[in-house]
């Protein structure tokens, strides 16, 4: 097991102070059979009033109202969790195999459903297209392989680009330009997942790797693929492997904007606003190794 711990700072400036209105913050790890949230400190400037809540996918959700004007606005976030190794160590005698095409069971079909649905319609054709051009190295009859082999693809044919403007590429576009940051590559694996007739979800959150040790880090996103008698399986098509205990998710949602980190209004005139800086950093305190 190990002991993180993560510091998420986000600092926005105006030119003058301004009234903000209700915030929506996503930021508090997802708890579960792998990893347990030790402690969290939330810092916010300026005043405010919040609440906690749990969203309609569960994710654990913190509504603040601030009381006061301000030309900054500063949200940070400090917690601390514990991952645990996957148990049992050992993998099955007989691995489970999900054949394709894949086919759910009745009884969640209308929750399937949910997430069957293509996030960008109108390029859904571009999606096919794609899909039918990287035929080859899609080749399994085993779901979880066909899933590592199309995130492998994008990692090989998109080159990631941080991107620090608002909003997500459309699967389209992404193809097109070639280019994309986390969130436009895991939006395009979502979708041609979907086209494909099974579940996927978009998750948010933390990767434990150099960048983010160092201090110099951002949110990571990858997509989350629901198979039967397996559950949710997470591939982070930005390094072309499925998710692993690196992997700390803090949201999920059927569509990118459902789990952006902090999302709200301010009352001003769009000149108002100068920037957003934000960034990450995860010190690792202890491994300890089990069996």
């Amino acid at each position: 097991m190990s002991r993180l711990r993560i510091e998420h700072s986000t600092v926005y400036t105006y030119q003058r102070p301004v009234e903000f209105g209700r915030h929506r913050l996503v930021l508090r790890p997802r708890e579960g059979h792998d990893l347990q949230v030790e402690s969290m400190v939330l810092r916010i400037t300026p005043a405010y009033r919040l609440i906690w809540s749990r969203d309609i996918y569960s994710n654990s959700i913190a509504i603040v109202d601030f009381i006061e004007p301000a030309a900054r606005l500063e949200v940070n976030s400090v917690v601390q969790v514990l991952r645990t190794f996957k148990f049992p160590p050992e993998e099955p005698f007989d691995p489970i195999r999900v054949p394709t095409p894949v086919s759910y069971e009745t009884m969640e079909s209308q929750v399937v459903s949910a997430y069957q649905s293509i996030s960008y319609p109108d390029d859904l054709d571009d999606v096919r297209s794609w899909l039918r051009e990287i035929a080859p190295a899609l080749a399994a009859t085993d779901a979880e392989q066909l899933l590592t082999n199309m995130c492998t693809a994008i990692y090989q044919q998109i080159k990631y680009q941080r991107r620090t403007v608002r909003g997500v590429q459309s699967p389209a576009q992404t193809l097109r330009l070639g280019t994309g940051s986390c969130r436009d590559m895991a939006t395009l694996m979502m979708d041609a997942a979907r086209s494909l007739g099974l579940a996927a979800r978009f998750a948010s959150g933390y990767l434990d790797c150099p960048a983010a040790e160092a201090g110099r880090a951002a949110m990571h996103a990858w997509v989350e693929v629901y198979l039967p008698v397996l559950g949710w399986r997470g591939f982070d098509p930005t390094l072309g492997e499925p998710a692993s205990l690196k992997h700390i998710a803090v949201g999920v949602s059927h569509h990118p904007r459902g789990v952006m980190p902090i999302s709200g209004m301010f009352n001003g005139a769009s000149g108002d606003y100068v920037e957003m800086i934000a960034n990450v950093k995860v010190d690792v305190l202890e491994n300890v190794a089990t069996r």
